[in-house]
């Protein structure tokens, strides 16, 4: 079933799409993509599960992340200094 999916229903009300000048439409694509990145940069899913999320394909997603200042990779300064030691 890799092509299943799910359907989330939220009820807002009408001011809130007035207010940020957003269709429902709009404000759904715009809440796929900020729940993604903030499960992508809190380490709570992968770059790709994070893409599926917002609806884009890695590509895109990665130049959403750039276009808000967002590491597109994640260095742990950890692991990092292993790989710096190993020359």
């Amino acid at each position: 079933m890799a092509n299943a999916t799910a359907r989330v229903i939220l009820d807002l009300p009408m001011e809130v799409f007035s207010a940020l000048r957003r269709s429902p439409e709009e404000f759904g694509r715009e809440l796929r993509l900020a729940g993604a990145i903030h499960w992508y940069t809190a380490g709570q899913v992968s770059m790709e599960k994070a893409a599926m999320i917002a609806g884009l394909n890695r590509r895109d997603f990665m130049r959403e992340l750039s276009a808000r200042k967002i590491d597109v990779f994640k260095v742990d300064p950890e692991d990092l200094e292993r790989e710096l030691a190993r020359g």
